[in-house]
């Protein structure tokens, strides 16, 4: 009886700091970042990079990309990403991409559409530029601020859910074995919540930046080592920065560390089934120690086809 309610003390505490540090605050991470860039950089629709195996640049791709961050933590962050990208010829490339993201009482979702456009720069370097151009839906249960004691704004009672516009742009510098990224998904400010003294009230989203690089250096035959790292500011927040370090065999099994600064590590696994399908899990586990002892880690699975 005792240890229930200490645990039940302790999830509403985690619970509440899942609140409080992620409401208004940055867009989620992915231990997948490398194979789903086409979320936040509308430079690679079109432009096939990352998993071994692939058809070759002029190749499409579908991808689907899943996270249920602290599980077991009610209410902790999970997120659902789809995207699409193909070459249209001509040097243009076509994308969409179909986000969406719950954490404690808000649900956002996304719907983009990007083009990018490819300079030849030399036989082996292209380099890709692409807007994107969409729009986002945000809601939340105000209803569940007086579980955990927080106010609100009266003016909250406005958010109706309704899609608003927004746009993007980014670069893509890619050559035989190394890539490297700039992007800013969504540059115009949209309305989320914020806890501000207690009360939780109306704030403008921040603009992220995405910088990434990375590295696929031959080891022997068939073992690659592909170092890559993506950094992300937000205005206000803490930098976030993610360093992986995978090993490729035989362009069938990739398998490596994962560490995010300051929050967490683990590892990461991706299957190569054929020359059209990769499947990948990833599995994570934070610092905070209430929260490692409370949930069993960080999830995420992804899917991509090739055609």
């Amino acid at each position: 009886m005792r240890n229930n309610t200490i645990k039940s003390t302790v999830l509403y505490l985690l619970a509440l700091l899942t609140f409080a540090s992620v409401m208004g605050q940055q867009d989620p991470n992915r231990a997948f970042y490398r194979y789903t860039m086409n979320l936040v950089n509308p430079a690679y629709a079109g432009a096939t990079i990352g998993v071994e195996g692939t058809k070759g640049p002029q190749s499409s791709e579908v991808g689907l990309n899943i996270r249920s961050q602290w599980v077991n933590v009610e209410g902790a962050p999970e997120s659902q990403s789809v995207f699409f990208g193909t070459p249209m010829g001509n040097n243009l490339g076509l994308g969409v991409s179909i986000v969406n993201d719950q954490t404690f009482i808000e649900n956002s979702t996304s719907l983009n559409i990007d083009v990018s456009y490819r300079l030849q720069i030399s036989a082996f370097t292209e380099l890709y530029l692409g807007v994107k151009a969409g729009a986002n839906s945000y809601d939340a249960n105000l209803s569940g601020l007086m579980t955990f004691g927080i106010g609100s704004d009266p003016s909250l009672s406005n958010i109706d859910g309704s899609f608003k516009p927004n746009v993007g742009a980014g670069a893509l510098l890619k050559g035989e074995r190394f890539f490297a990224s700039l992007s800013v998904p969504a540059i115009l400010s949209n309305d989320r919540l914020e806890r501000e003294d207690g009360i939780a009230t109306y704030a403008s989203g921040k603009a992220h930046i995405y910088l990434a690089g990375g590295y696929d250096f031959e080891l022997s035959k068939g073992i690659l080592f592909k170092p890559s790292t993506m950094f992300r500011y937000v205005e206000a927040s803490p930098i976030s920065i993610d360093i992986t370090a995978a090993f490729s065999f035989n362009n069938r099994v990739e398998v490596g560390p994962t560490y995010r600064y300051d929050e967490g590590i683990g590892g990461l696994f991706i299957f190569n089934a054929s020359n059209w399908i990769n499947m990948g899990y990833a599995y994570e586990t934070p610092y905070d120690n209430e929260i490692s002892t409370q949930s069993n880690g960080t999830h995420e699975v992804f899917i991509k086809l090739i055609m």
